[in-house]
């Protein structure tokens, strides 16, 4: 099917606001502007690198509202939402230069035979396949570090946040040389052509499974090329017998609303204590309550809209299937607050035939919408195996009192972040950020993520023999 070269949003929290129009861009074109600047941009010194990022920063923070409303405008997530994700893009400059100061440096060697250091070298143009959900955030922690590294950057948002997009990479763009850091616009087809592109030798790529599958297969060849895949996950909070109900469950309902349930580490699975199953069922309930859809532009809503018709239409064939006993089984609404848009109620169901569940897409994909699927158990040996039933590896939460419980059932689980009384949303710059399974290739998409930016080379040399 041939993509659009041209195509224009509509809010999804108002289907009748129209944002500006977008055209897609020549990746050829793009790409030989990259190569072009590639040179120049790594022999600038890391300091003249690091004043340019901190220009971008200043630049970035002095229009964090209004790329904040553009953000809820054109993706749906909630204002208070999308300024706490400005306020993570701004700290990321400081996180990813102090991890430039550190491993970018040249490292002097001195237990070896000979003198010696380790440098690193860039890899050269960098693509970064920016998701919908966080559109500046995720993709703009690549992007830095590719850039500190020497890298020039293609930067590709999702056709969903294509406005946010470009103007986030115009504000970049003005503070670093010319085709140090381009916007290349486009679909599918577009993110498939960055990627394979033998010119481009290094790929942060954030969005499904399937699209991921193929990349890795199909760059297995250019092996030398750098692969980073961030692709979702399926993630369960665990609910010990000694959980404290009322902070479990109001964690839980926040992990799975956030967002709209739109978050890689959104939790879907919550696997319950049998003894605490009722108590756990009713608090989720009076939570739940709180998550209404609202207008994403307004300061109160704390549930946007989903991105688009087809989430609308995956949302609805979800809470269709019959795996349990829907507690509360959501609905999508045709309006609200007055204005057309993709909005949907939370919903919870509850599976206590396990393999009936197991079988179903609820289990087997990401739901990427809000929908809590609760299962019971009866120890922690089987909490664990239910966990690790799951083909994802993302992020886990387990709530319990006993830090000897957390850490003896933590250290069983096959996750890339574990957390203890928290929800699976609370993920930190300050940590690295990777999934292992389905849910990616452990590559840090966070803090350290700019050891995959460069290349490492080994120098050494004979010291002069004095006659």
């Amino acid at each position: 099917m041939t993509t659009p070269s041209h195509w224009q949003n509509a809010s999804p929290g108002d289907l009748d606001h129209l944002l500006p129009e977008v055209w897609a861009n020549d990746v050829e074109a793009a790409v030989a502007v990259a190569r072009e600047a590639a040179p120049r941009w790594a022999a600038t010194p890391l300091a003249a690198r690091i004043e340019a990022l901190r220009a971008c920063q200043t630049a970035i923070h002095q229009h964090s509202e209004p790329l904040a409303r553009r953000i809820a405008e054109e993706t749906g997530k909630p204002l208070t939402e999308a300024r706490g994700e400005l306020g993570a893009v701004v700290a990321k400059f400081d996180l990813t230069i102090a991890d430039a100061e550190q491993f970018i440096a040249d490292r002097p060697v001195t237990d070896g035979p000979h003198p010696a250091l380790v440098r690193t070298k860039p890899r050269g143009p960098a693509a970064v396949i920016a998701p919908f959900n966080f559109p500046i955030h995720l993709g703009h922690g690549a992007a830095v570090a590719y850039l500190l590294a020497g890298n020039p950057v293609l930067y590709k948002p999702s056709p969903h946040a294509a406005v946010t997009g470009a103007e986030y990479g115009a504000l970049m763009a003005a503070h670093l040389p010319p085709g140090v850091l381009q916007i290349v616009q486009g679909w599918g087809e577009t993110g498939h052509a960055l990627c394979v592109h033998p010119d481009v030798r290094a790929v942060c790529f954030t969005g499904s499974i399937p699209v991921g599958t193929a990349l890795a297969r199909e760059l297995a060849a250019d092996y030398s090329k750098s692969l980073a895949l961030e692709l979702g996950g399926k993630n369960a909070s665990l609910v010990c017998a000694d959980a404290d109900i009322a902070q479990a469950s109001a964690d839980i309902a926040a992990a799975g609303c956030l967002t709209a349930g739109q978050r890689c580490n959104a939790t879907s699975l919550v696997f319950v204590h049998r003894s605490r199953l009722d108590d756990f069922l009713a608090r989720l309930r009076a939570d739940l309550a709180l998550y209404r859809p609202g207008d994403p532009l307004a300061e109160a809503t704390n549930l946007g809209p989903l991105i688009s018709a087809a989430a609308v239409t995956r949302y609805r064939t979800l809470t269709a299937l019959d795996v349990g006993d829907w507690l509360q089984r959501g609905r999508p609404l045709d309006q609200v607050d007055g204005k057309r848009g993709h909005y949907v109620e939370p919903a919870v169901v509850l599976c206590t035939d396990f393999d009936r569940l197991a079988a179903s897409p609820l289990y087997r994909e990401e739901s990427f919408c809000p929908i809590l699927t609760v299962v019971p158990f009866d120890t922690d040996a089987e909490a664990i195996r239910l966990h690790n039933h799951s083909p994802f590896g993302l992020s886990a939460s387990i709530f319990t009192a006993d830090a000897d419980r957390f850490a003896r059932i933590g250290n069983e689980l096959r996750v890339g972040n574990l957390y203890q009384n928290l929800p699976t949303t609370f993920s930190p710059s300050t940590l690295p950020f990777g999934g292992h399974g389905l849910s990616g290739n452990g590559k840090p998409g966070s803090r350290g993520f700019i050891r995959f930016a460069a290349e490492e080379q080994a120098v050494q040399w004979r010291e002069k023999v004095e006659s």
